[in-house]
C-alpha cells in the first residue's frame, strides 16, 4: 500500500512546456510515473515529448481521467493554476513552485478545502512512492521500497535521509514534501494521520524546521497514543532570531518556532530526536 500517490495515479502537469516542468516530466516518465497530460494556455494540440498538451485543466481531466495536478508555473501564477486544477475536479494538487504570495494562499487555501482538494505544498519537492509513483521533483533512485513513512518541510534534507535509510537496508513507503511556506497545504498531522492508517508503514520520520507551530501540533498529536514509532530531525538549530534561513516559514519570531521549543515537545511526545540527520537510521532501528 502507499500514501497518496502509487502506480494507478494519472498525473497532469501545468507548465509542462517550460524548462522546469518538460525536464521533471521526463524524469517522472523514465521512473515509471504515469503523465497522461500537460496543460499550457495556447498550446493545445501541441505535444511535449509523448504528453498532450490542453490549454485548460478541464479539457485535460475531460479526456484523460488525470486525478493529480502537478504544478510548475511561476509564482505569480500558481494560484491561478491551483484554482483551475480545484475547478477541475482534481483531488490531489502538488505545487512545486517557490516565491507564491502568502496573500495567493490566504486566499487559495479555503477554497481548495471548499472544493475538497487535498494540496501539497506550495514550494515543497512533491512526493515519491518508491517502486510506485514520483510525483514532483524527488530523485527516484535514492530511495527503495520498504516501510518507513518519510514527512519533510525541507527538500534536500529529505534527499539526504532518504538516500541514508537505503543506504541502512531501511526503505520507504511514501516520502511526502510538505514545503515549508507560512501558508501551505497538507500539515505534518495530516500525513501522520495518513501513514497511521497504511498498513504498510511500520515507522515515520518527520523532518521539521524552526518557525510556526507545525512540528508541535504533530508533537501533541503523536503524544495521545500514536501507534507507530517516529524519529525525527529539526533543521535551525543555531539560527538566528528574525532572520529567514531557506524557507519563507522558516523564521522564529517573538521568541516562538525555536528548534529547542520543537526538539522538547517532540522529546515529551516520546520521539526520539537526532542531532544530525545521518542518525535517523539509527533511531529507527
Amino acid at each position: 500500500m502507499s500514501v497518496l500517490v502509487d502506480q494507478h495515479t494519472r498525473v497532469m502537469v501545468q507548465g509542462i512546456t517550460g524548462r522546469e516542468g518538460l525536464f521533471h516530466t521526463r524524469q517522472m516518465i523514465a521512473y515509471g510515473t504515469q503523465v497522461v497530460a500537460g496543460v499550457t494556455p495556447g498550446k493545445g494540440g501541441e505535444w511535449a515529448d509523448s504528453v498532450p498538451v490542453f490549454d485548460t485543466c478541464k479539457l485535460a481531466v475531460e479526456a484523460t481521467a488525470a486525478n493529480c495536478a502537478l504544478i510548475f508555473v511561476p509564482a505569480r501564477f500558481a494560484a491561478d493554476a491551483m484554482l483551475e486544477a480545484a475547478d477541475a475536479g482534481l483531488p490531489l494538487i502538488v505545487c512545486i513552485s517557490e516565491g507564491v504570495p502568502v496573500q495567493d494562499m490566504m486566499l487559495v487555501r479555503p477554497y481548495l478545502d471548499k472544493c475538497g482538494a487535498r494540496l501539497i505544498g506550495p514550494n515543497c519537492p512533491g512526493l515519491l512512492t518508491p517502486g510506485g509513483a514520483k510525483v514532483g521533483i524527488i530523485p527516484g533512485h535514492i530511495a527503495s521500497v520498504g516501510t518507513v513513512g518519510v514527512v519533510a518541510r525541507s527538500g534536500t534534507l529529505t534527499y539526504e535521509v532518504l538516500h541514508a535509510l537505503k543506504q541502512a537496508g531501511l526503505g520507504t513507503s511514501t516520502c511526502v514534501g510538505i514545503g515549508g511556506d507560512p501558508v501551505n497545504g497538507t500539515s505534518f498531522l495530516d500525513v501522520l494521520k495518513l501513514f497511521e492508517d497504511d498498513p504498510l508503514t511500520e515507522k515515520v520520520v518527520l523532518i521539521g524546521e524552526i518557525g510556526g507551530r507545525d512540528e508541535e501540533d504533530a508533537a501533541a498529536y503523536i503524544a495521545n497514543n500514536y501507534g507507530k514509532p517516529v524519529a525525527a530531525f529539526i533543521a535551525g538549530q543555531s539560527a538566528p532570531a528574525g532572520k529567514r534561513m531557506g524557507h519563507a516559514g522558516a523564521i522564529v519570531e517573538g521568541g516562538a518556532g525555536t528548534a529547542s521549543e520543537k526538539i522538547a515537545a517532540l522529546k515529551a511526545a516520546g520521539v526520539r530526536v537526532a542531532r544530525h540527520p545521518e542518525e535517523l537510521p539509527a533511531l529507527l532501528a
